[in-house]
C-alpha cells in the first residue's frame, strides 16, 4: 500500500500510452465542440502530463470543476486567448478589450455550458469509481491538454484547453514491444554524419585579407597523428595514420605576402581561424573504436574540401597538406576579399552621414556540405574608432 502511495505514473509510461490517449480523447472533444458551437473551431491534442505548472505559462484561465463523487473531480482549463477566441465567434467582436476577469454573467454560463457538454462527451470513456482504492491527492491526475482555433485559418489566435481526469478512472492502453525492430548485428555498420576538424590559428587581419591562391595556412595546434571528431555537439580526438604523400616541400614560404609587417592598428588584430572538413559519414562501429583508443581509417576525407572558418563563417576553401609535422591548408579559392575599413579623425568629420561602401564577395564560393545559411566574413566586424584605441 505504502509503495502504490509513493510511485505515480512514469514519463516512459506516458510515452507508452500517448497513442491510446490520441485515439480516443481528440475526436470526442471535437465532436462535443462542433455540437455544441457548430463547426467553428478545430481541437488538436498538444500533449499529455502529470505537471500543470508546464502546460500554463502565467496564463489566466476559466476554470470549471465537475464532481464525479466524493472522490474524484474533472477539472476544464480555457485559458484567456481561447475564450476570447470562443466568444468572438459565437457572441461577436465585443467593443472593449477582452478581459477575463470582467468576463460577464452571460459569457460565463456560455463556456461553464460548453465545459458541461464536453463532460458528458468524455464520461462514457471513464471507469466507474471504486471505493476501495485509495485516492492519491494531487498526484492521480493526468492533463490532457489541448490547443483551440478557428477553423478560418485567417484567424491565428490559439488558445489552450486543459482537461484535467482522475488516472484511477480510465484504463488507458500501452503499447507493446513485438521485439527488438533492429538486429544489433546492423549498428556497427550504420552511419552518421561528422565533421572532422583539422585545427585553429591565430591570424592577423593583414594576412587574413591579403590570402591567395596557392598561400599555405598551417596550424600550429595541429598534429599530423591526431585530427578531431565533432558529432552532435561532442567532439572526439581520432588517432589517424598520417598520409605523408601530403608532405610540402620545406622550402614552401605559403606564399610570398605572408608575414609581412602590418601597416597599422587594424591590420595588427588577430582573430582565430579553423579549418573542418565536408561533412563525411563514419560508422558506429568506428565510433566504438575511437572510443577504445584503436587508429581509424579516415583517409578517404584527404579528397575532400578543407574550408577555412573566422568566427563561424567560411573565408576561403583548399586542400590538406602537411608542413613538417604541422597540418596545413593550401589555398584553391579565397571566399571573403576586401581591404579594412581604415579613417582619420579628420576623414570621420568630413564623411559624417556617408555610408561606407564595402567591397562585396567574389561570386565562385565553393559551399561545403552542411554550411547552408553560413555568413561570408565581413571584415567591417572588426572596425575600430581612434576614440576605442
Amino acid at each position: 500500500m505504502e509503495d502504490k502511495l509513493q510511485n505515480s505514473i512514469s514519463t516512459k509510461q506516458l510515452y507508452r500510452e500517448f497513442d491510446w490517449y490520441q485515439q480516443t480523447f481528440p475526436q470526442l472533444v471535437q465532436n462535443a465542440c462542433e455540437e455544441f458551437f457548430d463547426k467553428n473551431f478545430r481541437i488538436e491534442l498538444l500533449g499529455i502530463s502529470k505537471n500543470i505548472n508546464c502546460l500554463i505559462d502565467n496564463e489566466s484561465c476559466f476554470v470549471t470543476k465537475i464532481k464525479i463523487n466524493n472522490d474524484y473531480d474533472i477539472f476544464f482549463r480555457l485559458t484567456d486567448k481561447a475564450i476570447n477566441l470562443i466568444l468572438t465567434k459565437v457572441l461577436g467582436q465585443a467593443k472593449n478589450k477582452f478581459n477575463i476577469n470582467k468576463i460577464s454573467e452571460l459569457e460565463a454560463k456560455v463556456i461553464t455550458s460548453f465545459n458541461d457538454f464536453v463532460f458528458e462527451a468524455l464520461n462514457s470513456c471513464l471507469k466507474k469509481p471504486d471505493s476501495t482504492q485509495i485516492r492519491r491527492t494531487n498526484f492521480d491526475v493526468i492533463h490532457l491538454t489541448f490547443i483551440i482555433k478557428d477553423i478560418d485559418d485567417y484567424n491565428k489566435i490559439v488558445g489552450k484547453f486543459i482537461i484535467t481526469l482522475p488516472q484511477d478512472l480510465i484504463e488507458a492502453q500501452q503499447i507493446v514491444s513485438n521485439g527488438a525492430p533492429f538486429s544489433e548485428d546492423l549498428f556497427p555498420y550504420s552511419t552518421t554524419y561528422a565533421k572532422v576538424l583539422v585545427g585553429k590559428t591565430k591570424f592577423s587581419l593583414y594576412d587574413l585579407k591579403n590570402l591567395e591562391e596557392d598561400d599555405v595556412v598551417v596550424f600550429e595546434n595541429s598534429n599530423i597523428e591526431h585530427l578531431k571528431l565533432t558529432i552532435y555537439d561532442e567532439t572526439l580526438e581520432v588517432k589517424i595514420s598520417p598520409n605523408m604523400d601530403l608532405m610540402l616541400p620545406q622550402d614552401n614560404d605559403g606564399g610570398e605576402d605572408m608575414g609581412e609587417s602590418h601597416q597599422n592598428i587594424w591590420d595588427s588584430i588577430e582573430v582565430e581561424m579553423s579549418a573542418e572538413f565536408d561533412a563525411v559519414k563514419i560508422t558506429l562501429g568506428e565510433l566504438k573504436d575511437i572510443e577504445n583508443g584503436l587508429v581509424v581509417d579516415l583517409t578517404s576525407i584527404y579528397d575532400n574540401n578543407v574550408t577555412l572558418k573566422v568566427e563561424g563563417k567560411p573565408i576561403a576553401s583548399g586542400s590538406l597538406v602537411i608542413v613538417n609535422d604541422r597540418y596545413g591548408v593550401k589555398i584553391n579559392n579565397v571566399i571573403a576579399q576586401g581591404d579594412v575599413p581604415q579613417r582619420s579623425k579628420q576623414q570621420s568629420v568630413e564623411n559624417e552621414g556617408v555610408e561606407d561602401v564595402q567591397s562585396q564577395p567574389i561570386d565562385n564560393q565553393l559551399p561545403s556540405a552542411g554550411d547552408e545559411g553560413d555568413e561570408e566574413f565581413d571584415y567591417s566586424d572588426f572596425e575600430l574608432e581612434d576614440d576605442n584605441i
